[in-house]
């Protein structure tokens, strides 16, 4: 294996006590709206018509306040590795853990909005060195968007999905890594298409959760079941998803708020948790209150909740109608994700499809919902893109 060029350089996550201290104080001195006007007598999803409500708001926000402890997260990703290059002008961070395996392949995971490289960081010990011995091991890079965590926030205009794409490639060739399999969700998994259809000679294959269809297509001869997953979508986007439209058009302004208001952000980040999530009532039904303040208080410490709505402006509806990925593909559907693409229209643009799994459970963050299944996934998915080459 070669070895990283002297491009890349250590990195370690300390926040200033100032900036924790900082923190705490707004936290405290919050100006709070009254309690939302919708039926509440019990649990369920109806609670949240609004947005947040009010109760579960003050609940995360106190102990945030009291009971967060940030310091565990940083000591958590020192101990993973972290290191941060220069692509492009551009710094960027990325997590790196390479497997004791001699058989490990190269695995980049790109996140999405509003995650974060939080969402991965419970399941890399996993997938470098598996318990199982017959599962595959990898060698794991999950690096920062750019404008996200602490990669660097882009100044001019450009950074969309095919650029970071490319990035990632040079990213993975600086750590000697010129062939490699690529997962994502969200943002990520376009990012991870683009990377299997405009970098076949690097990519050996790819797993995503995000199967997006070339536009046009029709619902003749779909299942049932696959007529609800696109009349589903198709709500979503209607009228569920004023949040991308906010980012995609107008990001500076709601980046006042969340780069001003811790209460602001969060808020606006675990509203997705909530709806995204396969839950009834709450987030915090699966996602400990913990992993999620991980991501929320990488946002807030890094400013960065401007910068990462950018990528809507950069690329929201941008993936090109005619790219075709032909390298192996492995592509899940967890069943309260907010997109779900049926399997005809998803083998218009992936067109060796050689594993695809509809799980039983699991929304839009299957890697905190349910880790255990998001990590066998991953590596049975991974494991049939690389038979695929044998």
């Amino acid at each position: 294996m070669p070895r990283p060029t002297s491009d890349v350089q250590a990195f370690e996550a300390h926040a200033t006590d100032a900036d924790l201290g900082d923190l705490r104080a707004r936290l405290a001195a919050a100006r709070l709206p009254e309690a939302e006007t919708v039926y509440r007598a019990g649990p369920g999803a109806r609670r949240w018509e609004q947005g947040v409500p009010l109760a579960d708001l003050i609940d995360v926000v106190n102990y945030w306040r009291t009971g967060y402890n940030w310091r565990s997260f940083e000591e958590r990703l020192d101990r993973i590795g972290q290191f941060r290059t220069t692509i492009d002008d551009l710094g960027i961070h990325f997590l790196h853990r390479r497997s004791a395996r001699a058989d490990a392949t190269p695995l980049i995971l790109t996140h999405g909005w509003p995650g974060s490289i939080a969402e991965f960081i419970d399941v890399v010990d996993e997938l470098a060195d598996p318990k199982d011995a017959d599962a595959p091991a990898f060698h794991v890079v999950v690096p920062s968007l750019p404008g996200f965590g602490y990669s660097d926030k882009p100044a001019t205009t450009g950074w969309g999905t095919e650029k970071i794409a490319a990035a990632w490639v040079e990213l993975m060739g600086r750590l000697g890594y010129s062939k490699f399999v690529a997962h994502g969700g969200d943002w990520g998994g376009n990012i991870t298409t683009v990377l299997g259809g405009r970098f076949p000679a690097h990519v050996l294959g790819i797993h995503t959760l995000f199967a997006e269809a070339p536009p046009g297509l029709t619902t003749d001869g779909l299942t049932a079941v696959e007529r609800k997953w696109t009349e589903e979508t198709r709500d979503f986007w209607r009228h569920r998803a004023a949040y991308a439209k906010q980012q995609a058009t107008r990001p500076q302004t709601i980046g006042y708020s969340l780069v001003d208001s811790p209460v602001g952000l969060l808020a606006w980040i675990l509203d997705k948790f909530a709806e995204w999530s396969d839950t009834e009532d709450s987030p915090f039904e699966t996602i400990t209150r913990d992993r999620i303040l991980d991501d929320v208080t990488l946002y807030w410490l890094t400013r960065t909740g401007a910068s990462a709505a950018r990528i809507y402006y950069e690329s929201h509806n941008s993936l090109d109608p005619e790219l075709r990925v032909d390298v192996p593909s492995a592509i899940s559907m967890y069943p309260r994700d907010i997109e779900k693409c049926p399997r005809p229209w998803a083998q218009e643009r992936y067109r060796q499809i050689v594993r695809w799994r509809s799980p039983e459970s699991g929304g839009h963050f299957p890697s905190l919902e349910v880790p255990e299944y998001f990590v066998k996934d991953l590596q049975e998915g991974l494991a049939a893109v690389l038979a695929a080459h044998r």
